[in-house]
């Protein structure tokens, strides 16, 4: 299986995310903004970082990017995309996924192991992990603050859309204490936590398994694996 990431400028995970996307087995593909050209990937990962030094809003000009428009056109086709912090913010800005990351509630950067609760684990990106199950994800983000309309998350929940909500405290004052959620399909996710960093033992989080020993990021990633080999 070959995962393609996305590197923008100001992209600063997307070696990260490679290095998760082969512990899980899979193949990583380096994708690059400017072009539209996919390389026949499987899935695809929208890794965090600053594209664009964040200029108008938080991925608004990485959502015109010629990419994206091959990046629109797979997940309407069924391809898994996992948006992963401010790729997060690129997928709520392409429409692939609704509503907005604004600033953080109380104005500042937070970097810090989160606690997450799994809403959802239908999804192409969570089917290795159990209902309801918590689990240990760093954070790191300064506009991480998901908000839409009453409708739109009263739409969310009602259809089972909301994937993953921060357990323990709502570092960012998101709505409903939603920290990620995914298309109607279940193909695409979007998140602002980062799976990317909790893959290997040893450079993860901490856990009951020892200091830096978490590795609850690694079944996103086989999760795409599983739901490939599934179809």
């Amino acid at each position: 299986m070959k995962i393609g990431v996305v590197t923008f400028p100001g992209t600063l995970d997307d070696a990260d995310a490679a290095r998760a996307i082969r512990l899980a087995g899979a193949t990583p593909v380096a994708l690059w903004h400017a072009s539209d050209d996919l390389k026949g990937v499987d899935a695809v990962v929208l890794p965090g970082g600053f594209s664009y030094g964040d200029y108008l809003r938080c991925g608004a000009i990485a959502a015109l990017a010629p990419v994206m428009n091959s990046v629109v056109t797979a997940a309407a086709a069924g391809v898994p995309v996992l948006g992963i912090c401010n790729g997060f913010q690129v997928l709520c800005e392409s429409h692939l996924l609704p509503g907005a990351l604004i600033r953080n509630s109380q104005q500042r950067f937070v970097c810090r192991d989160q606690e997450l609760v799994v809403v959802n684990n239908s999804t192409a990106w969570t089917r290795d992990f159990q209902a309801n199950e918590t689990i240990t994800i760093p954070l790191k983000n300064g506009e991480g603050n998901f908000q839409a309309t009453e409708e739109t998350v009263a739409e969310l929940e009602g259809e089972g859309r909301v994937v993953f909500r921060y357990a323990g405290l709502n570092p960012n004052g998101s709505m409903n204490d939603i920290a990620g959620i995914t298309n109607a399909r279940g193909n695409v996710v979007g998140l602002m936590p980062h799976p990317e960093h909790a893959v290997e033992s040893g450079f993860g989080v901490h856990s009951p398994a020892g200091s830096r020993a978490g590795t609850d990021g690694l079944r996103f990633f086989t999760s795409a694996l599983h739901a490939t080999l599934a179809v």
